[in-house]
């Protein structure tokens, strides 16, 4: 072993060689030790942490990796916060996992930790949509919950959200106080595993249909899709856990024309047909936009692995297949959503919409034109959750979502729902059919209205502990040095979520942000240019979100008023070096 390995990181290894570990996992870390220094470095420098997404990382050996240690760990630690929270009630906690390799495994193992401590445990028979876990804990009285999964991210990685009794993610101080707890098990022989198996329940497709029942509750336009109902849809689940569910929510819904990919209805962790899960990318979304194209649909839906993001591609007006991004489809379903509340005589003053920081200013411009209040919150869907918690019995949640493709209507999940995303995007779009329009062409008539917003993320990846260094200094120095204009419009105001302050570069003058803190910087120009700076709380990457905007006078001007936005973008990315 290198003489230069830190002595802290030997020495947690070393524990892994002894006590309760299986032989298989006592092997590999020995092979490391003697093999691998660096890998050794990364699998035991640190604890995995939770972050706006809860505990995430590669699977394999080490305190730094996901494996039935480190998730047994976690579970016991939230088991043990658990009875300190809920002192005098039985217990009972909702378990769900999606197609990942060893997410079944994880998951039992999770639920086995549970029963052993005396909890009432449901877990679902096989995977399930993350959004269904989300809707089981609040449905079954449930103190909390938890599903494996790492969302979007890589076959390398697995992860771990707890929720809490209120069907969302953990928020401050959960969060932290279950890191707490999980710091104090220091030796697996202080999990308990076994016992209590009469305590785990097994919940199954009687489950699924309350919570379609309820998805279909939202419908707001049931005769547009009774008139529209064989128009042609393309959907994958690119292996994932959607594929269970969404196709029978779109029928529920009333379509009767629905496709999928047969290549990618396939539950399978290596996910082999693309080489990112993520229907963010056109990469990903490919085979199902090649099916389209082959049978003329008008529609192509994508989710990812936990099916809690939804990708949506749509035939622009020369009929080619264009992919919106998270903050145009935040944009159309939030004001499909509100035109029909609107049409329908629902609105009376005291409804509500929600946005994360960084997600683009035209839902809020929306919300203004309905008279309906909106709300911006930190990013993680778990602080839109904690907005509709919030305001439970005073104000009316509608709807609300976030650039990173996450959307949620209705107020039963407490996380973005994809199933709803998916059912509610063709009923848009077959209302949008029954108006005359395409989705498309929705969204330019919207664009018409409210202004040509136009938004571009870039995310730089730092990987391992000095990537995480590296991301810190980054950030500090954009405190100590933000950009004086960009793009030549000078930068007016600076807002620094992790001072809770906004800034006005003129005078000096502060003034106080009333949301929690969180290591975000943004700068706003004169013209109205919104740059975001901020790490990521589930991946080693730093992001960078540009959002611009311009009037778009007139349809025929759409290419060329988009090509003027793009050309912003990448002329503020240049001048802060980032590509």
């Amino acid at each position: 072993m290198s003489e230069e390995l830190d002595l802290t990181i030997k020495k947690r290894a070393e524990k892994w060689l002894e006590g309760g570990y299986d032989q298989a996992t006592r092997d590999q870390v020995k092979y490391l030790m003697d093999n691998d220094p660096k890998e050794l470095t990364e699998s035991f420098y640190k604890d995995l942490e939770f972050g706006t997404g809860g505990l995430r990382g590669i699977m394999g050996v080490g305190t730094n990796r996901m494996n039935i240690y480190t998730v047994g760990m976690a579970t016991q630690g939230l088991a043990n916060y658990l009875k300190q929270e809920f002192p005098h009630q039985k217990i009972k906690v909702a378990i769900g996992h999606d197609s990942r390799n060893n997410s079944r495994r994880f998951a039992e193992h999770v639920a086995r930790v549970f029963a052993a401590n005396g909890f009432v445990v449901y877990l679902f028979d096989a995977l399930r949509p993350t959004p269904e876990l989300s809707f089981a804990i609040r449905e079954l009285g449930c103190q909390s919950g938890v599903v494996v999964t790492a969302s979007h991210n890589p076959k390398e990685y697995n992860g771990y959200k707890a929720y809490w009794a209120d069907g969302a993610q953990v928020t401050p101080p959960h969060d932290r106080n279950i890191i707490a707890e999980v710091g104090k098990i220091t030796s697996i022989d202080q999990i308990k595993t076994t016992g209590g198996e009469e305590n785990i329940h097994i919940l199954g497709e009687d489950f699924d249909q309350i919570y379609l029942d309820r998805i279909h509750s939202l419908s707001l336009s049931p005769e547009a899709v009774a008139k529209y109902h064989d128009m042609k849809i393309v959907y994958t689940p690119i292996h994932g856990s959607g594929v269970v569910l969404v196709p029978k929510s779109l029928r529920k819904f009333g379509f009767t024309n629905v496709m999928t990919v047969k290549e990618q209805n396939i539950i399978d962790g290596n996910f082999p047909t693309v080489a990112s899960p993520n229907p963010e990318e056109r990469a990903t979304m490919q085979m199902a936009i090649d099916y389209a194209t082959q049978v003329g649909a008008e529609l192509v839906l994508a989710t990812d692995p936990d099916a809690d993001r939804v990708g949506i591609a749509v035939r622009d007006t020369d009929g080619e297949y264009v992919l919106l991004n998270g903050n145009q489809t935040c944009a159309l379903l939030t004001y499909y959503l509100l035109r029909r509340w609107s049409e329908l005589g629902r609105l009376d003053g005291r409804e509500f919409v929600v946005k994360t920081i960084v997600t683009t200013a035209l839902v809020a411009r929306i919300a203004e034109s309905f008279n309906v209040r909106y709300f911006d919150c930190l990013t993680g869907f778990k602080y839109i959750a904690e907005l509709i918690r919030d305001n439970e019995g005073k104000l009316k949640y509608i709807g609300g979502g976030e650039e990173s493709y996450g959307y949620l209507a209705g107020d039963f999940v407490r996380d973005k729902d994809a199933v709803s995303a998916c059912s509610l995007a063709a009923e848009a779009a077959a209302w949008a059919k029954s108006q005359g329009l395409t989705l498309y062409g929705l969204l330019k008539d919207i664009y018409l209205k409210y202004g040509f917003y136009k938004e571009s993320l870039v995310s730089i990846v730092r990987k391992g502990k000095d990537g995480h260094e590296q991301i810190k200094r980054m950030m500090s120095d954009y405190r100590a040095n933000p950009p004086k204009s960009l793009n030549g419009s000078p930068v007016v105001t600076v807002k620094d979520y992790l001072e809770r302050k906004t800034i006005d570069v003129a005078t000096g003058k502060t003034e106080a942000i009333e949301i929690e803190q969180s290591d975000v910087l943004q700068f706003i120009t004169e013209d109205g240019t919104i740059v975001s700076v901020r790490p990521s709380g589930t991946e080693p990457k730093i992001k960078f979100y540009f959002g611009v905007r311009a009037e778009l006078p007139d349809p025929a001007r759409f290419d060329a008023v988009q090509q003027q936005l793009d050309a912003k973008i990448e002329a503020i990315k240049q001048e802060m070096r980032l590509v």
